[in-house]
């Protein structure tokens, strides 16, 4: 079975292009509004969280990509993800989880392959960015998956790196515009604007951002394995 995985030959050339970068143009007050315009208006959301031994990550599940909304809450419905590792973590990019083969996996094994039996169809959403904190599916790649159908089970939470006004401008070259709102939150949180439009983001994390940043740093294997376990409960709190 394929590895349910995000490009790592795209991971290394943002890791590259990241380094040596120290600062980031200034929000102006105007963009700030339009960010906590655009990231606070929850209610009417399904809201979760992952505890951790790091702590807690509270987030929210989009309304407008409801199969992979209703396929996390009838998971989480079912203590499917308690137990299970964040099982791949690469500082500056992500944190995944949801491999049901993690579940008391032994410390040489490989994980990424396992998922409830299904794939979702894709809801990529323009919309909604890879910011930091976007809640995002991980799947199969393009040559064996045209369609980039989501794994039913496996999720990335991005951490990300800082992203400047040219990394925007090279996206809006190669198709892919952002709006004003979008750039500004860019520019404020940072994250991983590559992979927008190829994955679906589902929803987000609005509280535990210190939470995504220890778990990112930890000491892992040359698979991304972090050497100690990082194991996941996740439950709805709110609907």
């Amino acid at each position: 079975m394929k590895k349910f995985f995000l490009p790592l030959l795209m991971i290394a050339t943002l890791l590259v292009a990241g380094c040596g970068q120290t600062s980031q143009k200034s929000v102006t007050d105007s963009a700030s509004e339009q960010i906590t315009t655009a990231t606070a208006k929850y209610d009417g959301m399904y809201q979760f969280k992952i505890t951790t031994k790091f702590g807690t990550m509270t987030g929210v599940l989009y309304n407008e990509t409801p199969i992979h909304r209703d396929n996390f809450i009838k998971l989480v419905g079912e203590e499917f993800y308690d137990g299970l590792l964040f099982h791949r973590v690469i500082s500056g990019f992500m944190i995944q989880g949801g491999d049901p083969a993690s579940k008391g996996a032994a410390a040489d094994a490989e994980l990424g392959d396992g998922g409830p039996g299904y794939t979702l169809k894709a809801e990529i959403n323009p919309d909604f960015i890879h910011k930091k904190g976007a809640l995002a599916a991980a799947r199969t790649p393009d040559y064996v998956n045209p369609e980039r159908e989501s794994s039913g089970s496996q999720f990335y939470i991005v951490q990300g790196s800082p992203v400047t006004q040219e990394t925007l401008d090279n996206s809006a070259a190669q198709g892919k515009p952002y709006t004003e709102t979008q750039m500004a939150i860019y520019k404020k949180l940072g994250g991983t604007p590559f992979l927008d439009r190829d994955y679906t983001v589902f929803g987000e994390i609005i509280d535990g951002f210190d939470v995504i940043d220890s778990i990112a740093s930890v000491p892992k294997n040359p698979q991304d394995r972090p050497l100690d376990n990082i194991v996941m409960k996740v439950e709805l709190i709110k609907e």
